[in-house]
């Protein structure tokens, strides 16, 4: 309608650091690094809620042409319009939620009044209340007398089908696409490439006698298949990065430097002969002149304390590390002494007070010092110290993490620069979700 017409298997602190602030930077002290990951573990990444739309807003509404059932769910246009300011327009009560995939809401047409002058869309939060969505800038609408979309002016463009009485339309933001995106009665519509930025609300219109629409956020179960569309989205993507082309031998050297990094004899081992018995055998080169003998140091130390640490055998492992390598434990305030100390407290509690005190420890607000990845931290913390005594060592910082994660924290750089050209809209990147 026209307004001019109208009158896992890996450490954690993998993932966990993966997705930590800058003061894990370059230059940072590599046990005041593991203390850091301890601190972020106790906080995981990604648990955040959204706050969604519920209901209409009655308190933003050109409430003088229309009225809202007491649910806040129902609106109706009860006159006759006199001129083409006379819009019933509503927003929802909360901007849509961008950190996701896609948005979606949808309204069903319980009567199309005189005209059908009824409309679906996103707009601002300045936006006039008395005039339909699309009309004005910073908003975008499906009008279900003309079938046309109004991208921010008076004058609609040809778009889909016209909707009446019983029908249902939806509105959507796909994030991935940055595209607005329509459906009629279960079936997409059509998409339009979304130019605003900054808050959207969920907005629906009515502009003739009679007309009534019910509006669903979610309350109950769309006439669009919501999942099977964010499925097919999420298809697109993984297809795009299965199309990249990667030798073996660089995926294969990824991941045998990570097996080392890390202390995996045993695994690496069996990896090493796997890698031998393809057809044709996969060769890994040594590149920029690292010999292997640097990432193998010390292999069989690392191994044998993660695997103590890794069973909660904290004595030992402390035995062990001030028989090996007293330099680490000489300072008793450093970082992998505190760590290790710590771990030997949490494992008295695993074994004694958390049994008096609570009939699901793992569940409490502790909880996940008792998981195992908690040791995965301390074990790690442990590897990277060892691999400091190495006197061949150059950088500090490559004890810390291994090729494969600074691969994947540059992943996670790339991920939210992309997300920043989108306005911070759109699914926040957390690698242990992926993972």
């Amino acid at each position: 309608m026209s307004s001019t017409t109208t009158t896992t298997t890996s450490p954690t602190t993998n993932s966990t650091a993966i997705n930590s602030n800058s003061k894990n930077g370059s230059n940072q002290d590599p046990g005041s690094y593991f203390i850091d990951v301890a601190r972020q573990y106790s906080s995981p990444i990604g648990g955040e809620t959204e706050l969604e739309p519920k209901e209409l807003n009655t308190l933003n509404s050109s409430g003088g042409f229309l009225v809202v059932s007491t649910d806040k769910l129902s609106v109706k246009y009860p006159s006759v319009n006199l001129h083409g300011h006379d819009v019933g327009v509503i927003q929802a009560d909360k901007p849509v939620p961008d950190k996701r995939l896609v948005y979606y809401f949808e309204i069903f047409v319980k009567n199309a009044g005189a005209k059908g002058q009824i409309a679906i869309g996103f707009t601002s939060q300045g936006f006039k209340m008395r005039r339909q969505p699309g009309w004005e800038a910073n908003s975008c609408g499906y009008h279900g007398d003309d079938g046309n979309l109004y991208s921010g002016h008076g004058k609609g463009e040809a778009f889909g089908p016209t909707f009446t009485t019983n029908d249902t339309v939806g509105a959507g933001i796909n994030y991935a696409s940055q595209e607005f995106f329509f459906t009629k009665n279960g079936a997409v519509v059509g998409g339009v490439y979304k130019e605003i930025k900054g808050p959207l609300f969920p907005t629906v219109a009515v502009h003739s006698q009679n007309e009534e629409i019910e509006v669903n956020f979610g309350q109950r179960e769309f006439a669009f298949d919501l999942k099977e569309y964010e499925r097919q989205e999420a298809m697109k993507q993984k297809s795009t990065v299965d199309k990249i082309s990667l030798p073996p031998n660089i995926s294969y050297g990824l991941v045998r430097s990570y097996l080392l990094h890390y202390g995996y004899e045993e695994t690496l081992n069996a990896f090493d002969v796997a890698s031998k018995s393809t057809i044709p055998p996969i060769c890994i080169a040594q590149e920029n002149g690292s010999g292997e003998q640097d990432t193998a140091y010390a292999l069989t130390h690392r191994k044998t304390l993660r695997q103590l640490i890794r069973n909660g055998e904290i004595d030992t492992a402390l035995s062990n590390l001030r028989d090996w390598y007293p330099q680490i434990m000489q300072d008793e305030k450093s970082a992998a002494c505190f760590l290790l100390h710590s771990q030997k407290f949490i494992e008295l509690v695993r074994d004694c007070v958390a049994l008096l005190a609570y009939e699901q420890p793992q569940k409490c607000s502790a909880g996940y010092l008792l998981e195992d990845s908690q040791r995965e931290i301390v074990a790690d913390a442990v590897n990277a110290m060892i691999l400091l005594t190495d006197p061949n060592v150059k950088d500090s910082q490559s004890c810390l993490r291994s090729h494969l994660e600074r691969l994947l924290r540059q992943l996670t750089v790339c991920c939210l620069e992309r997300r920043s050209f989108n306005g911070d809209q759109g699914e926040v990147f957390h690698l242990h979700r992926v993972l």
